[in-house]
């Protein structure tokens, strides 16, 4: 039995992208950016603080990191907690004795659920990105519009008193969107998100309702990727991020700014015997000297010729 016409018929079938949320363009034929200093390259470091559900729901699908056992998974669900009880001190430190500038994006929940460590964090003065209510809440098409917008506003508003200025920026659970999820953000007030990973600097990103900007955050450099899901050792971690940096240094000599991005985990790259090796990368990166611009999110954003003044952009 021959199959039906109508699963061979859709709308968007044609040459290139089967959507319009951006503009294709590749990198070698873009205006070179110029980052402040003529540094060639732009440091990005975001810290995820997150928690973890001990009885998951996982509608749609379980994002990495997840709990795994049956419940209690008490064996995983205590390693999550461990980043957000030591780790993420020894990131802190970390980044101090290098005089790094990062980020940090929070699960709504953690808010509620650790306030000292949200406080911790809000007086470092480092920007905040909304990271979604908790890991167990993924964005989907299995998930309803409604609830996806209450997920977006209940994460915003738990957020929202740590800080003076409206947070701006968003990163999913697990990067996770919907189809509509990008109408949700420009809906609630965000400005960018790190979500889609194509790419090796930011770029406009298309909603219904105005645009937004995407500021990839490497997927493949991530602690928790290279460590838990390539099973690398931590070792062979800081060695990519070392031989990353450097070619993208290389490379933005030639061609004009680049952009490393990094996403730490505090459960991962905070243990005892990863910490070390989080700090050799630290300490290469330091050693670059004024070759290197470590920013903020939104500073490299704006570097790139956005402006980020409400949810209407212009570059």
């Amino acid at each position: 039995m021959s199959l039906d016409e109508k699963f061979l018929s859709y709308e968007k079938l044609r040459h290139g992208m089967d959507h319009e949320r951006y503009e294709w363009s590749m990198l070698e034929r873009r205006e070179p950016v110029t980052w402040p200093g003529n540094a060639p390259l732009a440091l990005w470091i975001n810290v995820c603080v997150e928690h973890f559900p001990l009885n998951p729901q996982s509608a749609g699908f379980k994002a990495p990191g997840n709990m795994t056992m049956p419940y209690p998974d008490l064996r995983h669900y205590t390693l999550r907690d461990y980043g957000n009880r030591v780790g993420i001190f020894r990131i802190l430190e970390a980044l101090d004795r290098h005089g790094f500038h990062a980020s940090f994006a929070i699960n709504g929940e953690v808010a509620e659920r650790y306030p000292y460590l949200a406080q911790r964090l809000a007086e470092v003065g480092a920007e905040l990105l909304a990271h979604g209510w908790n890991m167990d809440c993924a964005h989907s098409s299995a998930v309803d519009e409604q609830t996806e917008r209450q997920w977006i506003r209940q994460t915003l508003a738990a957020l929202e008193h740590l800080v003076d200025q409206p947070i701006r920026g968003w990163l999913g659970p697990a990067r996770s969107q919907s189809s509509r999820t990008p109408e949700l953000l420009d809906e609630a007030g965000i400005t960018w998100c790190a979500d889609w990973v194509n790419d090796d600097l930011p770029y406009r990103f298309r909603t219904d309702a105005g645009d937004l900007v995407n500021l990839p955050l490497s997927l493949e450099l991530e602690d928790r990727f290279i460590i838990n899901d390539n099973l690398h050792s931590e070792t062979e971690y800081a060695d990519q991020l070392i031989d990353a940096a450097d070619f993208l240094l290389a490379e933005g000599r030639e061609r004009g700014g680049r952009l490393l991005a990094l996403n730490l985990h505090p459960w991962v790259i905070g243990q005892p015997h990863r910490i070390g090796q989080l700090e050799r990368l630290f300490e290469h990166l330091y050693g670059l000297g004024d070759l290197v611009w470590s920013a903020a999110p939104s500073e490299i954003i704006a570097a790139a010729g956005f402006v980020l003044e409400g949810s209407g952009l212009g570059d």
